[in-house]
C-alpha cells in the first residue's frame, strides 16, 4: 500500500530491481490483478509475501452481517495460503451503527476468533490482531492498545492468534514496551510494521501515515523493543499517504528503502 500507484507487475519489478526481497500485500490489489496470477508473479520473482492485509471487521451485531464477515475472513485466509504467507492481519472493526458498547464489540471479536482461529490453523495461517490508534475506535477498530489485542489473543493458541506491532498506532502508549515484551514471551508478535507520525493530520486522518524519518517516532527504539522480545521476522513499512501516492511509485519505493536503512539498526 505504500506504493499502491504501482500495478502488481510494476511493484514486483521495482522490488526486484531495488533488491527488496519481501513484500506485504493487500487483498484489493491482489484481487484486481488476480489471486493465482499474483501468487505466480511473486513466486517467479523470488519474492516472499510477509503478510496479507486485511481480514477483520468482526464487530457486527446483525446475524447476517456477522455471517458475511466470517465468510469474508475465511476467504482472506484462503488467499493468504495461496500467496504463501502465514500471516493475515486483522483490523477488528469499529462500533456498529447505534452502539456505544466497546466491551461488547470486543467480545464479538473474540467470538469470531473462536471460529476463525481453527480454520486459519488448518490452512497454515496465523491471525494477527492489529490495534489501531484510539482515533479510529469508533469507525475502524475498537482494539486500541496492544494490551487489549493481547487480552483477546491470549484466549487462543499463539499459533492461531497473535498481534501486529505497528509504530504508528502504539508509539504514544507508555505501556506498549511492556506489552511488546509480553507478546514476545508468548510467541505472539506475528508482524512488525513501521510508519511515522506527522502532523497536522489530513482530513479524515486515515491517510496521514508519514514517511519514515519525517515525524516523531524513534524507529530504532521500537525496533529494539521487538528484537528484545525475540522477534526475528520481517519488518514491514506501511504508509497511507496521499502525497506519496501522487509521486512516481518507483521513486517512493527507493526512498522508502533508503529511509528504512537510515532509521533502523541494520
Amino acid at each position: 500500500m505504500t506504493v499502491k500507484q504501482l500495478s502488481m507487475p510494476e511493484l514486483v519489478d521495482a522490488c526486484r530491481d531495488l533488491g527488496v526481497g519481501n513484500v506485504g500485500l493487500w487483498r484489493e490489489p491482489v484481487q484486481t490483478y488476480g489471486l493465482e496470477k499474483t501468487a505466480k508473479l511473486v513466486r517467479d520473482a523470488g519474492l516472499t509475501v510477509t503478510t496479507l492485509c486485511r481480514g477483520g471487521f468482526l464487530t457486527a451485531i446483525d446475524p447476517q452481517e456477522r455471517a458475511r464477515a466470517l465468510d469474508d475472513n475465511r476467504r482472506a485466509v484462503d488467499e493468504a495460503a495461496t500467496l504463501g504467507t502465514d500471516t493475515l492481519v486483522l483490523v477488528s472493526g469499529g462500533l456498529p451503527a447505534g452502539s456505544k458498547d466497546l466491551r461488547a464489540a470486543r467480545e464479538r471479536i473474540a467470538d469470531a476468533l473462536a471460529e476463525l482461529g481453527p480454520y486459519a490453523e488448518e490452512h497454515g495461517v496465523k491471525l494477527a490482531i492489529e490495534p489501531l490508534h484510539p482515533m479510529y475506535a469508533s469507525d475502524r477498530c475498537v482494539v486500541s492498545t496492544l494490551a487489549q489485542a493481547l487480552d483477546l489473543a491470549q484466549r487462543f493458541p499463539a499459533h492461531q492468534v497473535g498481534v501486529t506491532v505497528d509504530t504508528y498506532h502504539i508509539w504514544w502508549d507508555d505501556a506498549a514496551p511492556e506489552q511488546i515484551a509480553r507478546a514476545g514471551a508468548g510467541g505472539r508478535i506475528h508482524t512488525f510494521q513501521l510508519a511515522d507520525w506527522t502532523t497536522p493530520l489530513p482530513a479524515g486522518v486515515l491517510n496521514g501515515r508519514g514517511q519514515i524519518g519525517d515525524g516523531s517516532i524513534d524507529m530504532r527504539e521500537w525496533q529494539g523493543y521487538v528484537e528484545a522480545a525475540g522477534y526475528t521476522g520481517a519488518i514491514e513499512v506501511e504508509l497511507f499517504n496521499d502525497a506519496l501516492w501522487a509521486r512516481d511509485g518507483r521513486e517512493v519505493l527507493a526512498e522508502t528503502a533508503r529511509r528504512f536503512v537510515e532509521n533502523l539498526n541494520l
